[in-house]
Order: C-alpha cells, then structure tokens, then sequence
C-alpha cells in the first residue's frame, strides 16, 4: 500500500479524529466525496480504487494512503487485507453502477459480474473486516435503490439489492459488534427528482453526509437506509 503526501485542509467537527476510515472505490464520486468529509472531521484515510491517476490524484489530495487493484479480483483483496497493519475503525464499501437491461436485452456475462461486485464483493469484505475492523467500528455497503418501487429492465438489480439488505441483516449479527449497515442510494433514473416529496435526488456530498453519521453513531446496526428523495 502507497502513501501520497500528507498535506490536507481539516476543518469543522473532528468527531473520527484519530480514527481510521477505508474507502473500497474512494477515488471519485461518493466514495471521495465520504472520505473528504471524513478527513475534514479528522480521520486518517485509506483509499483503493482500480484507476491508478485518479486513485494517486485523490490520495494527494486528501493526505491518504492508497492501494491500486480491482477489488473483484478476490485473491488480491485478500492479500491487500492481509497487509493491512494498523487497525481500522470505519470501512466503506462502493461499487460500479448497477447493470440494468430489459429481459429481452438481459446479457448474463454482464449480469454474473454485477453479481461478483454487489453480492460477493460485500461478503467477502466482511469476512476480511471482520478481523481488521475494531469492535464497535463501522462496516458500510453502497447499493442502489431499486426495488422500491416497480420499473421496467430493473429486474435483476432489484433481486440484487433486496439481496444485499437481508445479508446486511444477517452480517449484523455475525459479525458483531462490528456495526453493519447499507445505505441504498437512489438516483433519477426511475422517477424525476421534481416529483419526489423531497423535491430532489441524492447527491454525492448528501449521501457522504449520510455514511459519516452513520460512522459517527453508535446505535444504528444491520439497516437499509434509502436516500433517494423519497
């Protein structure tokens, strides 16, 4: 694992100072925007992402240690767990854009791997962060929000992230008191942001909000929490 430099602004709360926050996927998008709002409340960051510019310019940025490799190649995640030497108090886990197509455009090859990055890659973190997060530390899975509510060419995503929310449940309890939660994070894509009661959509820095509470608090564990404006 590389280290960047270490200069970075900390400003405001530093309720995980002194903590150490990983980012599986960290380099952009709402896993660098939840490592920036961590390191800005004090955190030590550890960023892995499978882009090598955008991982090393998002670890300059914020001071971070970083690691480059693709997290569904399972035999290198289980040695970059492996190596891992300092203890870790929070670790969110994000994932590409779900694969969504009509039953009649419905690409298996395409699906399996989306089942590898948002059922088997949460799995396997957990059995890894089971030993290297502290007790009482924070275990996060990023998923999508369908299912909520009934769209065409959704199908197998919807079976996906109804999947990943029982096996939150379940993680919960097996490995406790590591804390397990999901946040399902919806977007435009099934019903415009102006006709939802929130007014709008989820954005990347509203989300991150979400994942640092869910860090910083204590009283939450095996929950599914939709933030897609209602």
């Amino acid at each position: 694992m590389a280290a960047s430099t270490n200069s970075s602004p900390v400003h405001g709360d530093r309720d995980l100072l002194g903590q150490t926050v990983m980012v599986i996927g960290g380099s952009s998008g709402i896993g660098f925007e939840t490592a920036r709002l961590a390191r800005a409340q004090g955190a030590d960051i550890i960023l892995t992402a499978r882009n090598p510019d955008r991982v090393h310019r998002a670890g300059t940025e914020l001071g971070a240690s970083i690691a480059v490799f693709d997290a569904t190649d399972f035999g290198r995640l289980g040695r970059f767990f492996d190596a891992i030497a300092v203890p870790i108090d929070h670790l969110l886990l994000t994932g590409p854009s779900p694969y969504q197509a009509p039953l009649d455009e419905f690409d298996l090859d395409a699906a399996r791997r989306d089942l590898d990055a948002h059922l088997l890659l949460p799995l396997l973190v957990a059995r890894n962060a089971a030993g290297k997060v502290r007790p009482g530390g924070t275990l996060l899975f990023l998923g999508g929000g369908c299912g909520r509510r009934a769209a065409t060419g959704i199908a197998f995503t919807a079976a996906l992230t109804a999947a990943l929310s029982a096996a939150t449940r379940d993680l919960a309890l097996e490995i406790a008191p590591v804390r397990v939660n999901l946040i399902a994070a919806g977007s435009a894509d099934t019903l415009p942001s102006g006709t939802r009661p929130a007014g709008r959509v989820a954005d990347p820095a509203g989300i991150a909000a979400l994942a640092v509470r869910l860090m910083t608090g204590t009283e939450v564990t095996g929950a599914t929490f939709g933030i897609d404006g209602g």
